[in-house]
């Protein structure tokens, strides 16, 4: 029987770049890359080796020195190292979703604790690059709709890793909009649940940096006792 890890390192392994997009909007495919696909199959097989349901935590799309180097969603490569024990030979970049994700995840009890419940994700699955610079789906029209099938696709088939359909956590409030009308499409989650994004924490919240992570662990909490 296939596990959570199996079915999460196939899809990683098999993501296509995709076409229409405006010629000034690029996409990173880290997954093409030989030492992200061995963090990848390291990364679900310690973490996700068993086919408990997951509750998802879905944000917009991955920044380039986040998954966008180490294909596991607000990872940092120096992250990955220090909370989750995976070693590897990339290059040490700062991330800054990343920062504030792994607050929470030592406040919910460490990696092994978290991974067990939660699932991290994004509703479109490679990072989005412009000038640059990190860019998201919904920043203009055209890469929102050239994407929106897409983004079905990748929320429908990361379900089938093994998802809690009762309920999700959309991360952004901006994020929120585009993930209820998606989810009012396709109906894949009976609740969704917002919290601030983390990069928005990072940014300008951080003074309150300590009770957004209360606010994070005591949400979560609630969704896993649903």
């Amino acid at each position: 029987m296939s596990t959570f890890a199996d079915r999460a390192i196939e899809y990683y392994n098999q993501l296509q770049t995709p076409a229409g997009l405006p010629p000034d909007v690029s996409v990173i495919n880290p997954y093409q890359r030989p030492e992200v696909q061995q963090i990848v199959k390291t990364f679900f097989g310690k973490f996700f080796n068993d086919n408990q349901p997951r509750v998802y935590l879905l944000g917009i799309n991955p920044g380039r020195f986040g998954a966008g180097m180490t294909g596991v969603a607000f990872t940092s490569t120096q992250n990955l190292i220090n909370y989750c024990g995976i070693s590897h030979n990339l290059p040490m970049r700062f991330e800054t979703s990343s920062r504030f994700v792994y607050q929470v995840v030592e406040a919910f009890g460490g990696a092994a604790a978290f991974y067990q419940h939660f699932f991290l994700t994004s509703l479109y699955p490679l990072p989005l690059v412009r000038e640059g610079k990190n860019y998201n789906f919904y920043d203009d029209s055209v890469t929102t709709k050239v994407l929106w099938p897409a983004m079905a696709d990748t929320v429908r088939k990361q379900l089938q890793f093994g998802g809690n359909r009762r309920v999700a956590v959309c991360l952004g409030r901006k994020n929120e909009k585009y993930f209820q009308k998606l989810n009012g499409e396709q109906g894949f989650f009976d609740r969704i649940v917002t919290l601030d994004h983390p990069r928005y924490i990072v940014q300008y919240r951080t003074r309150d940096m300590e009770s957004y992570v209360d606010r994070y662990v005591n949400t979560l909490a609630d969704c896993i006792s649903l």
